[in-house]
């Protein structure tokens, strides 16, 4: 019976030991910190500067396609706190000349202005709207911003391999309802690449809990060796209540810190 109770109890003493040994390590390491993952998504979409031609596309559910170009210029302030964006479009003429104007802050609501060659005045975006569809695609004003960060609660859902890239899977949740309606859906699933912290894949769920949009990041390239930064250069979005898509194309950037101030003005935003 002795012998019985000794090599019943050896197994756990040796456990036991093994972990005194090791420096009590966990028997399972922790997940990942998603806020501090999507810190770094945030921080990765910021160039100190830079100039693009992009190319919207709206497709229809019948797969008729509206082609409208742009150009794009940003720059960074505040020690890299906000973000000034302009977007004016280029063709075709029913909308050549519209510009939107973005301050985009790292801890307060954004500031948004749309410019109407057609009406010939600028209007503010206003919070309750920034929901609604960007120039008629399926990316919304929210979609064009940088999400500050304490408007969601984070949890890590799992890793896994997406089109070649490891990534960890997120699950972003606004904080309350007036965030819910301010960006258009109640959660999003975000696929992030673990070593480049570029966003892969976005699945939205809208207000009412149905799952409504699919946005897709493809040629995801190194754009600031410098500073390890990397850039999607073509955004699908698909709804999937509607059928409707649209795609966001980049054709040309260039990274540039000499951008005039006064680019990032409404007065320049209504020139012609």
């Amino acid at each position: 019976m002795k012998m019985k109770r000794i090599q019943a109890v050896t197994p756990f003493l040796l456990a036991a030991f093994a972990v005194v040994l090791l420096g009590a390590q966990p028997l399972f390491a922790a997940d990942p910190d998603p806020k501090a993952i999507m810190d770094k998504v945030n921080t990765n979409r910021k160039l100190e500067g830079s100039e693009a031609l992009q190319s919207l596309v709206i497709i229809s559910k019948k797969g008729q396609k509206r082609v409208r170009k742009m150009a794009t210029v940003s720059k960074l302030y505040d020690e890299g706190k906000t973000e000034k964006r302009m977007a004016r479009f280029l063709a075709p003429a029913d909308v050549k000349g519209t510009g939107l104007l973005t301050f985009d802050y790292e801890t307060k609501t954004d500031d948004m202005w749309l410019f109407m060659p057609a009406l010939r005045k600028t209007r503010r975006i206003v919070s309750s709207e920034k929901s609604k569809s960007f120039m008629g695609s399926e990316f919304s004003y929210s979609d064009m911003t940088i999400p500050t960060l304490d408007d969601f609660t984070y949890k890590f859902l799992r890793e896994e391999q997406y089109e070649k890239a490891t990534c960890q899977v997120i699950e972003v949740t606004p904080i309350n309802e007036s965030i819910a309606d301010e960006n258009g859906f109640s959660k999003r699933v975000v696929w992030v690449g673990k070593h480049d912290f570029a966003v892969r894949k976005v699945h939205y769920w809208d207000l009412s809990g149905e799952f409504f949009k699919e946005m897709r990041a493809r040629d995801i390239r190194l754009v600031d060796k410098k500073n390890n930064k990397y850039r999607a250069f073509h955004l699908e979005a698909d709804n999937k209540l509607t059928g409707r898509k649209s795609e966001l194309q980049v054709h040309e950037l260039k990274l540039r810190t000499d951008i005039p101030d006064d680019y990032f003005t409404t007065r320049y935003l209504e020139r012609q």
